[in-house]
């Protein structure tokens, strides 16, 4: 029996590489989901780019389609390169927290603000998870990792609130206990022009629910109970939802103006 996002994947790979019990599947599904509503029969026009850690294997090499893995941290730079050689392509960038906000930070933010054509989705599972479970910027004050074993010192920082301040066009976030909600902000993510950034909370029961004793469904519990749409109240709730919602020209178009002007 064939299940309606086959077309989309790789069957020689299935099943997926995840832990028992990881969110990344999760996501695969929603974005395909997206996909497939967005009225794509496969994933013809689509580029992928991912760069190392856990999420980066949801498209490569799950995904029918092209994909292309690059140095850590190095995957936003590499996808501007492909949409501004290949502008008819929908260029995605999927990778975890650790890659995207960590050591390729800096290349997000000059990504944000030059509203680089792109669609970024950032599994953000709290740590660097592939690599051992240490802490990173997105890791909550408090939690103990494999490096902070007796909890994390430093303030987390607000990786969407960060890019929306910087100028991307569309940020949103939602976690894997919002997978409709979640859904259709990768569908209107695929609809607009400029950059787009989609933070999604995923568990990693390996690596972060062995340190706080968390079961799968006790993560996706959490995520329901803290996550909150409007302002948060206390120091453990968090924002989901949008966080901006704009329509500028991409850097794409910004180049154009520009060469027709000189």
């Amino acid at each position: 029996m064939s299940h309606p996002l086959h077309r989309y994947l790789r069957s020689e790979v299935l099943p997926t590489p995840f832990c028992p019990g990881c969110g990344n599947g999760l996501v695969a599904g929603a974005f395909l989901r997206a996909v497939a509503k967005a009225g794509h029969a496969d994933l013809r026009n689509f580029a992928f780019v991912s760069g190392i850690g856990c999420a980066s294997w949801i498209p490569s090499p799950c995904f029918r389609g092209d994909t292309l893995h690059v140095a850590h941290g190095r995957a936003l730079p590499t996808a501007l390169g492909i949409k501004l050689y290949r502008p008819d392509l929908q260029v995605v960038v999927i990778g975890g927290d650790g890659d995207i906000a960590g050591i390729g930070g800096n290349h997000l933010l000059h990504a944000a603000r030059r509203n680089a054509d792109l669609l970024v989705i950032m599994v953000n599972n709290l740590v660097y998870a592939m690599t051992g479970g240490q802490v990173g910027p997105t890791t909550p004050a408090g939690l103990p990792t494999t490096t902070t074993p007796y909890g994390n010192p430093e303030r987390p920082m607000d990786t969407a609130a960060v890019v929306a301040a910087a100028g991307a066009n569309y940020v949103a976030r939602w976690s894997v206990a919002h997978l409709r909600e979640l859904e259709r902000s990768l569908a209107k993510g695929l609809s607009k022009r400029g950059f787009r950034f989609i933070e999604v909370l995923s568990q990693c029961p390996a690596r972060v629910g062995g340190k706080l004793k968390m079961e799968p469904a006790r993560f996706l519990r959490w995520w329901k109970e803290q996550g909150t749409t409007s302002a948060p109240t206390t120091p453990d709730q968090f924002f989901l939802g949008e966080l901006a919602d704009r329509d500028e020209p991409g850097f794409v178009e910004a180049l154009r103006a520009r060469k027709v002007s000189a």
